[in-house]
């Protein structure tokens, strides 16, 4: 295997050995279409048809959260709730790049496949659905995102290199 770059990211995950578990795949699925509500559906469509051109995109995507924010008060005060299916293992992530990532203790089988959810800190916040392998004790292939998750994972990486940039600046400098 190649060396691998990595950019320190403090994350969390939760995972499971994968055994062609159908609950996982459908669990994958659902969180897919987490955003697939009424108004983000009606925020895709409009956007489709070019209705959303001459909006703050920030400020659209910002009162969007707010419905989905008040949508989940709602559904906890009526006692509904969504039930994640429960992982067995729990690790930190400490180390990220755009296909692979490294935990900090030994939690893997080389060459198992997993299903997990990764905690990610960009907006909204959510947990990522994520399959992958493992290539050693502490570090794994991704093996599948979601599209919307993949290019949040990757931006997240940029952020992370910047910040990674802007520290060897400061060390560099004498800061």
């Amino acid at each position: 295997m190649d060396l691998i770059r990595y950019v320190s990211a403090p994350l969390k995950i939760t995972f499971d050995i994968d055994e062609n578990l159908e609950e996982h795949k459908r669990e994958y699925d659902s969180l897919s279409s987490s955003d697939d509500d009424s108004v983000g559906e009606w925020l895709r469509l409009a956007k489709a048809r070019g209705e959303t051109g001459e909006s703050d995109q920030v400020l659209l995507t910002l009162v969007v959260e707010l419905h989905r924010k008040i949508d989940d008060l709602n559904s906890y005060i009526r006692g509904e709730k969504t039930e994640l299916i429960g992982l067995l293992c729990k690790g930190d992530i400490e180390a990220i790049n755009y296909e692979y990532f490294r935990v900090k203790e030994e939690l893997f089988e080389k060459d198992r496949k997993y299903y997990g959810r990764v905690e990610m800190p960009f907006f909204p916040k959510r947990e990522v659905p994520i399959y992958f392998k493992a290539v050693s004790k502490n570090e794994a292939k991704i093996v599948l995102l979601h599209e919307r998750d993949e290019k949040d994972w990757n931006a997240y990486v940029v952020a992370r290199e910047r910040i990674m940039i802007r520290e060897m600046r400061a060390n560099k400098d004498g800061i």
